[in-house]
C-alpha cells in the first residue's frame, strides 16, 4: 500500500526509539508537546501550554507604536517571551491528538454519524494552545518536523529484544515550504485504517490597534480510503480553520481567543458543518462560544446544531425532521473529560540536519 510505504520511509528510524522509553521521557520534558487535558492544574510537566505572560506590555507597545491598523506582521521580529516554544510545524499536531475519535469515524458505516464524528475529531484539540498569548516560531525554508504516536492497543513489545513491532501508529510530517509568505504543508497518516490528512496552513498576520490578528488561510483534505461514493472514488473532507486573535496587546489583559468559522464538507456525502467561533464584544456576549450547524446540502435540510464551548463542553441538538426530541440537547464533547495522546519525537541524534531540533 502506498501509505504504508511512505510512512516507512518517513519514519523508518522510529523503531530505535521505542527501545529507550526512558530517555524519551527526559527528553519530552524539553520538547513542547502539548497537554493531556483542558483542567488548568495539570502540570505535570513544563510545557508551551503551561507558559504564562509574566512579563508586562511595555516592550510591546514601544514595538506596535511603530505601526499602523492592516500592516502585516510576519516581518516583524518579536521579543522571544511572546513565542512560543513551538514552531508552526509542531502546532498542528496539537490538532492531531484525538485519533481515537477519527479512528472510530472510520469505522462507523452510518454516513451522518462518520460525518458526525469527523465533525467531532476536528473540534477536539483546539483547547491544547498555550494559556499565555503566544506566537508560534517561524520555521526557516526547507525546516521539517516529524512525529508519530503509538496507538491504543496497536503496539507490541519483545521482552528479550526490546523490539516493537507496530500494527497500529500514526506518522506525521510537516514542512516549510515558503518563508514569504510564509506556508507549513503537513502529511498525516494511519496506515492501518488506511486514511491520511493533507494541509496547508498560511497564517496571515495583522495589526488591528489593540488586537493582532492570524488569517488562517489554506485548506486541510481528510481521505477515508476505506469509504468509497459510487463511483468507487475514496470520501474526502475538505476542513478550514477559525482565525486567531490576540486582544489588549496595547491595554488590557492579553487574552487569546478563537474567531470567524470553521468549515468541513464533505461532496460525496452531501453534508456540510459551518460552526462560527463567536468573539467577546465590548459589553456583550462570551468568550470562547461557538454556534453551528450540520445541513445536507442538496436539500438544505438543517440537521443538527452545535453550542457551548470550544474549550470546555460542546453539545448536540437534533433538527432533522425526524427527530423526536427537538428540544433536548446532548453531550457533544468534553474538553475536561478528554485524553489527548501527546506524539512522540525522535532523539535529536536520530534527526535531519533541517528537521526541527526540540
Amino acid at each position: 500500500m502506498a501509505i504504508t510505504s511512505l510512512s516507512s520511509k518517513l519514519l523508518s528510524k522510529s523503531s530505535s526509539h521505542d527501545r529507550d522509553s526512558s530517555s524519551h521521557s527526559s527528553h519530552s520534558n524539553s520538547s513542547t508537546h502539548a497537554s493531556g487535558s483542558a483542567d488548568p492544574s495539570n502540570t505535570d510537566s513544563v510545557e508551551d501550554i503551561d507558559e504564562v505572560d509574566d512579563q508586562g506590555q511595555s516592550i510591546l507597545m514601544s514595538m506596535i507604536s511603530q505601526l499602523r491598523p492592516g500592516s502585516d506582521l510576519s516581518r516583524i521580529t518579536f521579543p522571544t517571551f511572546i513565542l512560543e516554544r513551538k514552531s508552526m510545524l509542531e502546532r498542528v499536531t496539537n490538532l492531531l491528538q484525538q485519533p481515537d475519535i477519527l479512528i472510530q469515524a472510520n469505522n462507523e458505516s452510518d454516513s451522518i454519524k462518520r460525518f458526525l464524528l469527523i465533525v467531532k475529531w476536528y473540534n477536539s484539540c483546539w483547547h491544547i494552545a498555550p494559556k499565555a498569548v503566544k506566537k508560534p516560531l517561524n520555521p526557516i525554508l526547507g525546516e521539517y518536523f516529524t512525529c508519530y504516536w503509538d496507538l491504543p492497543n496497536g503496539t507490541t513489545t519483545d521482552n528479550n529484544t526490546g523490539n516493537t513491532d507496530s500494527t497500529n501508529r500514526a506518522y506525521y510530517i510537516a514542512e516549510q515550504t515558503s518563508h514569504h509568505p510564509p506556508k507549513s504543508s503537513y502529511f498525516y497518516t494511519i496506515p492501518s485504517q488506511n486514511l491520511r490528512v493533507d494541509g496547508i496552513v498560511i497564517p496571515k498576520s495583522r495589526f488591528l490597534g489593540n488586537s493582532t490578528a492570524a488569517i488562517m488561510d489554506g485548506v486541510t483534505k481528510l481521505t477515508l480510503f476505506n469509504h468509497l461514493d459510487k463511483n468507487g472514488n475514496p470520501e474526502v473532507y475538505t476542513l478550514t480553520q477559525p482565525n486567531m486573535y490576540a486582544r489588549g496587546i496595547l491595554f488590557g489583559k492579553l487574552k487569546f481567543e478563537l474567531g470567524d468559522h470553521l468549515t468541513i464538507n464533505c461532496d460525496s456525502l452531501n453534508l456540510n458543518c459551518d460552526i462560527e467561533f463567536k468573539t467577546k464584544g465590548f459589553i456583550s456576549g462570551t468568550y470562547n462560544a461557538i454556534d453551528g450547524l450540520v445541513k445536507n446540502t442538496k436539500t438544505n435540510e438543517h440537521l443538527y446544531q452545535i453550542t457551548g464551548k470550544w474549550n470546555e463542553i460542546m453539545e448536540l441538538k437534533d433538527l432533522s425532521k425526524h427527530s423526536k426530541k427537538k428540544t433536548t440537547t446532548t453531550e457533544f464533547f468534553n474538553c475536561f473529560k478528554a485524553k489527548p495522546l501527546k506524539p512522540i519525537v525522535r532523539k535529536i541524534d536520530e534527526q535531519g540536519e533541517f528537521e526541527s531540533q526540540i
